[in-house]
């Protein structure tokens, strides 16, 4: 299987912010554990979720989804 999209994008945006798994956790009202679960592609976040990342890490575009990476 491919590497999730989403994932390739939540992982440059964090690395390109500069923020810690602990401080977007805090940006977006969840756990460390469940923000390093979706970034890692463990979790599928729901569509919230990706979005509240998203927000966080000043991600603008949508990444590219395909039928086997999706959010919930």
């Amino acid at each position: 299987m491919a590497p999730n999209p989403q994932c390739a994008a939540l992982a440059a945006a964090k690395d390109r912010k500069g923020l810690s798994y602990s401080q977007i956790a805090e940006k977006i009202g969840q756990s460390e554990k469940h923000v390093i679960d979706i970034c890692t592609g463990v979790a599928v976040p729901t569509t919230a979720e990706f979005d509240a990342l998203a927000n966080a890490l000043d991600i603008k575009q949508q990444p590219p989804h395909d039928s086997a990476h999706r959010t919930k």
